[in-house]
């Protein structure tokens, strides 16, 4: 689904992702508000979301639609022209699976709606070095560390190290000797155990609680 207030961009996205072998675009909204009915009444697998907009903004339907309760709740994947901090912080919070800006190209883009749809999450390159260090820098200190990391297996402590350093899954899979199939189902537990959305909020409990530090390898 995408959500843009521009018609004009609506359309080109919508014609671009349609075009894709495997995705289909099963609908479209102008404003935040609209968003969330249309959301509601059609079930896509990944939202396309704008950040400002009328009504109400993508960051505050994002919230609203994550908490509406649906089942799978849908991905949203956050697409806007403003490399701003707070807002990649916003959209994070509000649940985002993604952030990427408008001047990525079509096949980034396409790319970024597949990766979200299967479970990972997406931030471009820049603004994950700086949501690492906005949060080692204001959130390490005073941490509680969630009981359930305890439970972590040692594999599993490994691999989580590994989601917060930015490895893929096959990158994490050829540097612990182990099937690609093992470290899906490894990030899996991870997240269940944890109690986390996705991969990004992987790579921030593992800042936080100081399992990877700035400058890791």
């Amino acid at each position: 689904m995408v959500v843009d207030d521009q018609a004009m961009i609506r359309a080109g996205f919508s014609a671009l992702l349609d075009a894709q072998p495997g995705i289909e675009v099963v609908g479209q909204a102008a404003d935040g508000e609209q968003a969330v009915e249309v959301v509601t009444a059609v079930h896509p697998d990944v939202v396309l979301m704008d950040v400002r907009m009328p009504v109400l903004d993508g960051l505050g339907a994002t919230r609203a639609i994550l908490a509406a309760g649906l089942n799978p709740a849908p991905k949203v994947l956050v697409l806007t022209t403003f490399d701003i901090d707070d807002y990649v912080f916003s959209a994070l919070q509000a649940g985002a699976s993604g952030f990427l800006l408008k001047d990525a190209t079509p096949e980034v883009l396409v790319d970024a709606v597949r990766a979200v749809a299967v479970g990972d999450s997406l931030l471009s390159p820049g603004i994950t070095k700086r949501l690492i260090e906005h949060f080692v820098a204001t959130r390490t200190r005073g941490v509680n560390v969630p009981a359930a990391v305890a439970d972590l297996t040692p594999r599993e402590r490994e691999v989580l190290v590994c989601i917060a350093r930015g490895l893929s899954n096959q990158e994490i899979a050829a540097e612990l000797f182990i099937a690609e199939q093992t470290t899906k189902t490894h990030v899996s537990r991870i997240l269940t155990k944890l109690g986390l959305r996705d991969r990004v909020q992987a790579v921030v409990l593992g800042y936080e609680i100081g399992l990877v530090s700035p400058g890791h390898p």
